[in-house]
């Protein structure tokens, strides 16, 4: 009886959450993941454990790169069957109870997680498979320090000796955590941004980098010997597997987007998907929710990126240096982007000069200055829609953080 009441609470709390939602995207206030989700677990609390309970659980986080290596990893076992994921990128609770209220119940579950929201999982569920990306710095105004985030991923990892953990030997925050697991999978997945790893998230002492190798000048924390890694032209190696003729070309441009497809390679591996049939089904992928889209249309080869902090500029620049273009970049600081724009500064913004950049958004005067002391040539526009006018006139790239991507994304009639 017991049981049944709790079937019956989650059933009539999705039938307000799906009103609320509904309601939510008839008045323009967004997708309605989240308002949804929020009024189903009012009503019934343990609605994460309800819809998770039965099912195989695969979940994605990290600071930078959870939305492509979660379409990436649901592309491939979309081979095997069902998949529910929260595609919208509504990655905490909320958002995740929504996309899981009407998948089927055997559905493999590929989950996009919020970096503070891991542990909540591990609790909520025997998970299969975790894939840990990187730690950087990101919205510090709202969000735990590095370390922290880390300890924290370390404990529940502790409490969860049957998840297999996927993760980044070459981020040493990546490394503490994970090597509580005991079915630890390393994946040499790259870090460019290496600010956050100067010290030692076990002890405090130096790290030490030597090219790919990095180790605590105090302590035994130290880069693990890897099993899945990417040569420089692209192709896949696996130690013990014969795949050295399986290149990671994708539909997705970009370096760190070639790792991401090995970090989602080795944990279809782990879920039981040929590599082969995984790569296949990830080539797929052209854009995920606008990130990579080509923003003026086919006729353009201009792009839209999402980047939202100094580790995800990095790759993005190396991808705006690929061609000649200008670019417009959108910058707002509401709270899911951080209200503190100082990471700004931590950009690496000269290697774009030489080249004119449209400043916009919301903290566009923030972004000037700043690509002024980069000797960048900077336009202020604060207007959005004739930012994107100039833009489209002059088939500038793209670059927007998070509420700003979403506005850019309606402004130019591709999302609510």
């Amino acid at each position: 009886m017991k049981q049944r009441l709790r079937r019956l609470r989650l059933a009539v709390a999705t039938a307000l959450g799906d009103t609320a939602g509904w309601s939510s995207r008839r008045l323009g206030r967004g997708s309605g993941e989240v308002i949804a989700g929020r009024v189903i677990q009012t009503i019934a609390p343990d609605a994460l454990a309800q819809r998770l309970d039965g099912r195989p659980i695969a979940i994605v986080s990290g600071t930078n790169g959870k939305s492509t290596t979660t379409a990436l990893l649901a592309a491939a076992v979309r081979t095997r069957g069902p998949v529910a994921t929260n595609d919208k990128g509504a990655n905490m609770p909320a958002g995740i109870v929504t996309a899981l209220s009407h998948s089927a119940p055997a559905a493999t579950a590929v989950l996009e997680v919020d970096e503070g929201y891991v542990p909540a999982l591990l609790v909520a569920a025997t998970v299969d498979v975790l894939v840990l990306l990187n730690l950087s710095r990101d919205q510090l105004d709202r969000v735990a320090e590095v370390r922290k985030t880390a300890d924290r991923w370390r404990q529940g990892i502790a409490t969860s000796p049957d998840t297999t953990v996927v993760a980044n030997a070459d981020d040493p925050a990546v490394v503490f955590a994970a090597r509580a697991s005991t079915h630890a999978v390393w994946v040499a997945a790259g870090s460019n941004w290496k600010v956050d790893a100067a010290s030692c998230p076990n002890c405090g002492a130096r790290i030490n980098f030597d090219g790919d190798e990095w180790k605590c000048t105090q302590c035994d924390l130290a880069r693990p010997h890897v099993r899945w890694s990417i040569s420089a032209d692209g192709g896949l190696v696996v130690e013990g597997e014969d795949v050295l003729d399986v290149r990671v070309d994708l539909g997705v441009p970009g370096r760190h987007n070639q790792t991401n497809a090995v970090m989602a390679l080795a944990a279809a591996d782990a879920i039981g998907i040929p590599i082969r049939t995984a790569l296949e089904a990830m080539t797929s992928i052209r854009a995920i929710e606008g990130r990579y889209d080509f923003v003026w249309g086919d006729t353009s080869s201009a792009r839209l990126y999402l980047s939202k902090n100094p580790a995800g500029w990095i790759e993005i620049i190396e991808l705006l240096m690929q061609s000649t273009r200008r670019v417009l970049i959108v910058i707002n600081a509401e709270i899911a982007d951080g209200k503190d724009t100082s990471w700004l500064w931590d950009v690496p913004f000269e290697r774009l000069r030489g080249r004119q950049a449209i400043a916009s958004g919301r903290r566009c005067h923030d972004l000037a200055v700043r690509l002024l002391y980069a000797d960048v040539d900077v336009v202020t526009e604060p207007d959005l829609d004739r930012a994107l006018a100039l833009a489209r006139a002059d088939d500038r790239d793209v670059v927007a953080n998070y509420t700003a991507f979403r506005e850019v994304r309606r402004a130019l009639g591709v999302a609510r």
